[in-house]
């Protein structure tokens, strides 16, 4: 039995949707588009897709969580998507329904919650979340999920965790790491044997009280990908925007929700994965290295390194 996703997770209904060396440091390598415009199609990823989402539960195949998935299409695009700190699924259900109404089965294991998180399982359940994705038709046969078109994206740390599962893994073809926070292992080391192209997503400090959260260095984990990487920056966003727990951010005081800078953040994601595991090349822009658009800012190699605290006369990587 199929369902449409909800507005807002309080109005879920939800139901079964499964059916069946040293190197010397050396520049950020991205060939392709320079000072490509993302203009024209950014405000339109922004927003939600044409696709009707349906919505169900990964606890029939074995694993707690969420998948949300176009209504019909075969062979589409898969992720894997993981949460921050003391997050769960139910914190990210626009980002989810936002993403398979553009065409992308996002599977998000609700594990990994409490307070004292094991990075490194919450990484082998993100890979187990993938490959259930790969392998089991979806609603009632009428979604297939290409085993060719899988990726991994996360937020803090989930996009810490992403990076864990993608490192030295051939299955992983795209991964969006959106403001990745400090895991043990560290994410900014895995990110070297990443070879899959990654989007890094970074910005400013979250501002939580008492720094409960430390929001890592996304510009390193992207000056030290080993593949091809895109970083960039949305304007009023971190890591504490993106989440979808409004209360929470008032209580410890982080001001009014950052609707735009979620959005934006969302758009990019989408434009990447709809690229790289779609293969639409009209959305080519969103992994060239320079890109520009509203409230976006990308960085050159230099910039990069800049922004990471990295000496390119004196840095290796190891």
């Amino acid at each position: 039995m199929l369902t449409d996703a909800p507005p807002s997770p309080s109005h879920a209904s939800q139901l079964p949707l499964f059916h069946g060396v040293t190197f010397l440091t050396s520049p950020i390598r991205y060939p392709g588009v320079v000072s490509a415009n993302l203009k024209k199609h950014l405000a339109q990823l922004s927003k939600r897709g044409p696709h009707r989402v349906l919505v169900g539960d990964l606890d029939y195949a074995g694993l707690p969580g969420k998948v949300y998935a176009p209504a019909e299409g075969n062979s589409v695009p898969a992720i894997a998507f993981g949460h921050d700190w003391m997050k769960s699924v139910k914190n990210y259900h626009a980002t989810l329904r936002h993403l398979a109404s553009w065409g992308i089965v996002a599977v998000a294991p609700d594990t990994e919650t409490g307070l004292v998180p094991n990075h490194r399982g919450f990484a082998s359940d993100l890979e187990t979340a993938l490959q259930i994705a790969a392998g089991v038709k979806l609603g009632q046969g009428k979604v297939t999920v290409s085993p060719g078109k899988l990726g991994i994206a996360g937020h803090g740390m989930g996009a810490g965790a992403a990076i864990l599962c993608a490192a030295n893994n051939p299955r992983v073809k795209a991964v969006g790491a959106i403001y990745p926070a400090v895991t043990t292992p560290p994410a900014t080391e895995a990110a070297r044997a990443v070879k899959a192209p990654g989007l890094v997503i970074g910005g400013g400090h979250p501002g939580l009280v008492g720094d409960l959260l430390d929001p890592g260095n996304p510009a390193r984990v992207a000056f030290n990908w080993g593949g091809d990487v895109v970083y960039r920056e949305v304007k009023n966003g971190n890591q504490a925007t993106f989440s979808e727990d409004t209360m929470v951010k008032l209580a410890l005081g982080q001001g009014i929700p950052r609707y735009s800078a979620q959005e934006t953040a969302r758009g990019l994601l989408t434009g990447f994965l709809l690229h790289q595991l779609g293969g639409e090349r009209k959305y080519s822009a969103f992994s060239a290295q320079l890109a520009g658009g509203k409230n976006v800012t990308s960085f050159s190699d230099a910039d990069l390194a800049d922004k990471a605290g990295i000496d390119l006369t004196t840095s290796t990587r190891r």
